[in-house]
């Protein structure tokens, strides 16, 4: 029995909280590489792919999938638990669309031909997926995209432009939302649709973002082939696919691990700098402390929710604008506490260990805005939660 099937084999659910931890914690600690841990910024795939083979073949690799399609089957508080020592172990973020989206939408709204075809490819890293939702003129306002797809025969005639595509340059394949019927309301005219990168017409420019990086890029699709059998869900029915993907994103945004790693960032700077006997700082700190362990139990709650069945509600809207301002708060004390460390470019000595001090502020800017603006969620919220006139 391989290492996978073993894991496959284990019932993590019937082990004690601690016990997972234990074991969670051990695993990552005993095989991630040490150049990968405490990175500031996301890593090539081809950098990260060893770790990333290593945990597929031990069976690591997917916690939130069903053990049948090669996941660990985790629950809720599991999930939680292997989020945690991952981030504390500090090993390297990669194939968050392929793993947490894209992955999950096809389990639930793909046919089983699509799911036995492509769940495989993606468990063993022969398939790396990226996303084509936003566009020059449609981000918050998705459903005005106008990227093409013409139907000729069995295949898509795809042409039009996507961007703020995550990593798309080390994309083998992409999952688009494109507009296949013009003559009906904005929403009803959309379709889901799967592409390789491949082919010829596709280019793909990074973008250069607030830090430095270029993690972002921008996708122009001209003449791309799309066969027919790789729509998802009903043709023209997109929309509903895209709500409930983006209703994935927003629980995994909602994520408070990027809150707990600042956190512990900042309890470092306060440490070293002498400001933890600040009075005044540690009310404020522990007010971050709060509203970080109530977005922690916000997020159970919510992962809890969807383990039971449930659809995506309004709380997915509350949990990803609670999570990415309560993320912003905490790194905005953290680049303050630090003094004119927390200006500076790259690691900084903090107590004799190496800390990206700034990086994590900048790179708390975009999630408000990304998978569906803040302010256009506090707008749904008001509409549909507290019935007030639009």
């Amino acid at each position: 029995m391989s290492m996978s099937e073993q894991a496959a084999a284990t019932d993590w659910n019937g082990l004690d909280d601690e016990r997972f931890r234990a074991r969670a914690a051990a695993f990552f600690d005993a095989n991630c590489p040490p150049a990968l841990r405490h990175q500031p910024k996301r890593l090539r795939w081809h950098v990260v792919k060893p770790w990333f083979m290593t945990l597929s073949q031990q069976g690591w690799v997917a916690p939130s999938w069903p053990v049948e399609w090669g996941g660990m089957g985790l629950s809720p508080v599991k999930q939680l638990i292997y989020i945690e020592e991952y981030e504390r172990s500090g090993a390297p973020v990669m194939q968050t669309q392929s793993l947490t989206n894209f992955g999950p939408i096809l389990i639930a709204r793909g046919t089983e031909a699509q799911r036995r075809k492509y769940l495989p490819r993606i468990l063993s890293g022969e398939d790396v997926w990226v996303q084509g939702y936003s566009e020059p003129d449609a981000g918050s306002d998705l459903a005005g995209l106008r990227t093409d797809a013409r139907l000729e025969g069995d295949e898509f005639i795809i042409n039009g432009q996507k961007i703020w595509t995550t990593m798309g340059f080390d994309g083998t394949h992409m999952f688009a939302l494109v507009r296949t019927d013009k003559t009906v309301r904005k929403q009803a005219g959309i379709s889901f649709v799967l592409f390789p990168m491949d082919q010829p017409g596709i280019t793909v420019r990074p973008i250069r973002d607030i830090s430095g990086g270029e993690e972002f890029c921008e996708v122009f699709l001209q003449d791309v082939r799309a066969h027919r059998s790789d729509v998802v869900g009903e043709l023209h029915g997109g929309w509903n696919i895209a709500k409930t993907l983006l209703g994935f994103e927003r629980v995994w945004s909602g994520s408070p691990r990027q809150s707990l790693i600042a956190l512990a960032r900042l309890e470092k700077v306060a440490r070293a700098s002498g400001a933890w006997a600040d009075p005044v700082f540690q009310d404020r700190y522990t007010q971050l402390l709060f509203d970080v362990r109530d977005l922690a139990a916000m997020y159970e709650r919510l992962v809890h929710s969807l383990s039971l069945g449930k659809g995506f509600g309004l709380e997915s809207s509350l949990l990803k604008m609670t999570a990415t301002e309560t993320c912003q708060r905490v790194t905005e004390l953290l680049v303050e506490t630090a003094g004119q460390d927390g200006a500076t470019q790259g690691y900084v000595d903090v107590g004799g260990e190496s800390i990206d001090l700034l990086t994590p502020f900048l790179e708390s800017r975009g999630p408000t805005i990304y998978g569906g603006s803040n302010q256009i969620q506090r707008n749904i919220l008001a509409r549909q939660w507290l019935e007030l006139p639009g």
